[in-house]
């Protein structure tokens, strides 16, 4: 959460300021030293962010890369910086070079707002042309930043990075290509679908036809998915606010024992040494009387079932199904000690 939050406050500041920037010294300073610092880096440190550090090529000395992070005397990535309005895609040969002759396994190619990580997993030593991990760092989604965490120094693992590269590379393209279909969909995609549906001969005509045809039977079948998600989640919640609205109305006919009170005085006994008493609140029903932490729905502790002529003590498991107990008198309660415990512990990994 502190990774995503920094790396959030960064791109918020990259949106102020890019257009007051206009060198790459000024990319560098603004954009790329404050992202190396959220991994965990000392950027003040030299020994272990060394600013132009030296990578010769043959008998070419004195070439240099912005940057490079080093662990045990040794680069683990080294960064190439650009002005952040450039495209990245014409400067990889120089980075290209670079990797070929340190001993680092990660380079990274970066503007400040688009990042590039490399390695060499087509050829060993050799840097590869397509990156495995690619990212706008103002248009981050989730699994992105998990990746960009184990980069960070307190878990950077070579071994680990390498061995999910791969696919983190095949996935990147594969998504790519996805995108590239939906948009502008190839002979060979509009043909499988074609083939399935239309039993003439595949003209020119025909082809372009369903072209327009594939593009918008796509665009429309996500779109549904979309929107199903969206009412499935929008449903749940009218009908969790259903029910509690049910459950408020049902109190002005609900008649609360001295019996449910001393059962909830007892497990208020019991949950007083792990929370403040002012969280564990009841709510009786017609049904049952609830108990909850936070005086929150979501949140049942246990109910109790006393007025049916059998006595039940309602617990809950991680999926928050009930779990009748049956007990013969609210002493009992306290033999249940544990799982009332271990429900309070359920809410407070939420």
């Amino acid at each position: 959460m502190e990774l995503n939050n920094q790396l959030k406050s960064l791109a918020d500041k990259i949106n102020q300021l890019k257009d007051k920037i206009e060198t790459e010294e000024s990319t560098k300073h603004a954009f790329v030293l404050p992202f190396i610092n959220i991994l965990g880096y000392d950027t003040f440190d030299p020994t272990e962010v060394v600013p132009e550090f030296t990578a010769d090529l043959g008998l070419k000395k004195g070439e240099k890369v912005d940057y490079a992070i080093i662990q045990n005397n040794e680069p683990i990535l080294i960064i190439e910086c650009k002005n952040w309005k450039e495209n990245l895609s014409v400067h990889g040969s120089q980075l290209f070079r670079y990797f070929h002759v340190s001993k680092t396994r990660f380079a990274l190619l970066t503007n400040g707002i688009v990042y590039q990580f490399f390695t060499d997993l087509d050829e060993k030593n050799k840097m590869d042309q397509k990156p495995f991990l690619e990212f706008d760092i103002t248009n981050l989604k989730d699994n992105v930043i998990n990746e960009i965490a184990k980069f960070h120094k307190s878990s950077f693992d070579v071994n680990n990075i390498v061995n999910n590269a791969s696919s983190l590379k095949y996935i990147q393209e594969i998504r790519k290509q996805i995108n590239n279909e939906l948009t502008n969909p190839s002979n060979e995609f509009v043909k499988l679908f074609a083939n399935k549906v239309y039993a003439g001969r595949l003209t020119e005509k025909v082809m372009e036809e369903f072209k327009d045809l594939v593009q918008k039977g796509f665009s429309q079948f996500v779109s549904e998915k979309i929107n199903d998600r969206l009412n499935a989640a929008l449903n749940k919640e009218a009908k969790q606010q259903e029910e509690e609205q049910v459950e408020i109305t049902d109190e002005t006919k609900v008649l609360t024992t001295d019996e449910e009170l001393e059962g909830y005085r007892i497990v208020v006994a019991i949950l007083r040494r792990t929370l403040p008493t002012h969280r564990i609140v009841s709510r009786d029903t017609q049904s049952y009387f609830g108990i909850l932490l936070d005086d929150n729905n979501r949140k049942p502790l246990c109910r109790l079932h006393l007025n049916s002529g059998k006595k039940y003590l309602g617990l809950f498991n991680n999926n928050k199904t009930e779990n009748r107990q049956p007990i013969n008198s609210i002493d009992e309660i306290y033999s249940f000690e544990k799982e009332l415990l271990e429900t309070v512990k359920l809410y407070e990994v939420e």
